[in-house]
């Protein structure tokens, strides 16, 4: 639409010469082209998110159709396709700004020197966020960890690890829910060391206390008809890899002897497994009248490869 066109539909003479004169002509012509850029960024951020959620949930209803844990590709491709969102919608917007600066009439070229001062003296200070972008490309590239995994961070300057699992990660910030629900943000760069819970398959394993007057032959029995049990359970077999297996004595106390059992489980399923295995464990062990020296119970602990204890996330990181 011309300047005369528009100053017509307004037929006060003010309002005419307004839109004739130049400051009328530049707001119909660059500064509209102005606004239906930043309209048609907003609405294609709105699309690029919308898309990305979409794959997600495929994604997601793939894995609830198909299996009990999700593979390690979909936890992959989720990760990267929550990525090439940010990315994509990154460089929308730098494309938005290069746009206007061109319509504003600002000669890119004489900005270069202005941006390397100002990038230059921005750098000291950004060094923490091109620090996570760096950690987050490389988390995602060797697929260290994706949605859904149980994982244990190592956070820089924080003594207690971060275990919770995985509900979002992106080229900066790595967000996790504990147990508790709980969700803290970790930036990527300040992550020294990363404990995948969740990769391929994992370890429950239930250290039993026993009194050390018991017989270990008649406790050692128990627990192998326990292993063999927990094969033919209702709720463990879909969990378990291969049967359990009696590891024996682990360790001697004053009043009690400890005996392990392993088993390996479906990623991300050692706890629940561990718990039902203790269920069963003490049941047994009462059945044939052997109880727990008093003030102990069967500890879990669960790992990917070697055994750790712990079996509820614990000691939180403060979201930064």
């Amino acid at each position: 639409m011309s300047s005369t066109t528009f100053a017509a539909a307004f037929p006060h003479p003010d309002w005419q010469h307004f839109w004739v004169g130049s400051i009328g002509h530049w707001l119909l012509t660059r500064g509209l082209h102005i606004v239906l850029v930043v309209i048609a960024a907003l609405i294609a951020t709105r699309i690029i998110r919308w898309a990305a959620a979409k794959i997600s949930q495929r994604f997601d209803r793939a894995h609830r159709g198909d299996a009990v844990v999700r593979s390690e590709t979909v936890k992959h491709r989720q990760a990267v396709a929550s990525v090439i969102s940010s990315v994509a919608i990154a460089v929308l917007y730098v494309a938005m700004a290069m746009d206007i600066v061109n319509q504003l009439g600002l000669p890119l070229g004489s900005l270069v020197a202005p941006a390397a001062v100002l990038g230059a003296a921005l750098g000291f200070g950004a060094q923490r966020i091109v620090q996570d972008l760096l950690s987050g490309f490389f988390i995602i590239a060797e697929k260290q960890y994706g949605f859904g995994d149980l994982v244990q961070l190592s956070v820089n300057g924080v003594s207690t690890d971060a275990l919770g699992t995985v509900e979002d990660v992106t080229l900066r910030v790595t967000k996790m829910r504990t147990s508790n629900g709980e969700v803290f943000t970790i930036p990527n760069g300040q992550i020294v060391k990363s404990l995948n819970l969740s990769k391929d398959w994992a370890r429950a394993v239930v250290d039993v206390p026993v009194p050390t007057s018991a017989d270990l032959t008649d406790v050692n029995n128990v627990l192998h008809k326990v292993a063999t049990t927990a094969m033919h359970d209702d709720d463990l077999p879909e969990l378990l890899l291969d049967e359990p297996a009696v590891m024996g004595v682990e360790s001697i106390e004053m009043d009690s002897i400890n005996v392990r059992i392993v088993a390996r489980t479906l990623p991300g399923k050692q706890f629940e497994v561990g718990r039902r295995l203790r269920a069963l464990v003490v049941a047994a062990l009462t059945h044939i009248g052997i109880a727990s020296p008093a003030g102990t119970t069967p500890t879990t602990a669960a790992v990917e490869s070697e055994p750790a204890t712990g079996d509820q996330p614990h000691s939180p990181v403060a979201s930064r």
